[in-house]
């Protein structure tokens, strides 16, 4: 399959924070002026610490006219434990910039109902922008391979996979594997898809295997967000850490 995607490569991850916040404010402002509100999707993680700060820092979005739903939660998690994507969407977007209205995925409360509550608020007007990143094992939102590519549902209860839970102790969010919940909240891989233009932050040398796999390789569910070759307006950032494994010619080198 023919890739279709935009894949810009900076040589810092700094450098890659400010450019897609520029792009990310450029795309908010955009629809704001076209239609009085944005309505996007924010991802969480550590790979998203510089996007967001850099993002935040700006004055030139109209947080207020932003609507944003969020593409994952643990199942059971308090709200308050320092791995919540809520708590996280809270410290790092909400707070900081006064965002009008949030759509926040309670992993507390019954999970098939908060799915079916979610789904149907998402569902009522198109996302203007998605904001992703791209997990160690290849997951797009908590999408773990194999990845179902083909429900309609918007956010779906799934299974983590071991590789999965690694991660999030790798990153520090919880001590030991026992500790990471293994069942999740997550917006599924066709709703993101339904997003006008996607944007995926992807620094790290820990992702470069799974940017080879997604990026250069076939659309597989073994590497879920592989699916992102198969949509035309999206872009995505990578530094000189995550790219390291493209093969040449993959990719255009940003300054």
């Amino acid at each position: 399959m023919s890739r279709i995607m935009e894949i810009r490569i900076y040589d810092r991850k700094p450098d890659l924070a400010a450019a897609a916040a520029t792009d990310a404010a450029a795309r908010i402002r955009a629809a704001v002026d076209a239609r009085g509100r944005a309505r996007i999707i924010a991802a969480t993680g550590a790979a998203q610490f510089e996007f967001l700060a850099a993002l935040t820092a700006r004055t030139d979005v109209p947080w207020a006219q932003v609507e944003m739903f969020h593409l994952d939660e643990y199942v059971g998690l308090p709200a308050d434990h320092p791995a919540s994507f809520r708590k996280f969407l809270k410290d790092r977007l909400i707070t900081p910039t006064g965002l009008g209205h949030s759509h926040l995925l309670d992993g507390e409360q019954d999970p098939e109902r908060v799915c079916a509550e979610v789904g149907a608020a998402i569902t009522t007007a198109p996302i203007d922008v998605a904001f992703v990143g791209i997990g160690e094992n290849g997951h797009l939102a908590f999408n773990d391979p194999p990845a179902d590519f083909q429900t309609e549902q918007p956010f779906l209860v799934v299974a983590l996979d071991e590789a999965c839970r690694q991660q999030q102790v790798g990153e520090g969010w919880f001590a030991t594997l026992a500790d990471v919940p293994t069942h999740a909240l997550s917006m599924s891989v066709r709703q993101i898809l339904k997003a006008s233009a996607i944007m995926a932050i992807v620094p790290d040398t820990r992702k470069a295997p799974a940017v080879r796999a997604c990026l250069a390789g076939p659309v597989d569910p073994m590497a879920p967000a592989s699916i992102l070759q198969t949509h035309a307006h999206t872009c995505i950032y990578l530094d000189r850490a995550s790219a390291a494994q493209l093969p040449p010619g993959v990719g255009r080198v940003s300054n």
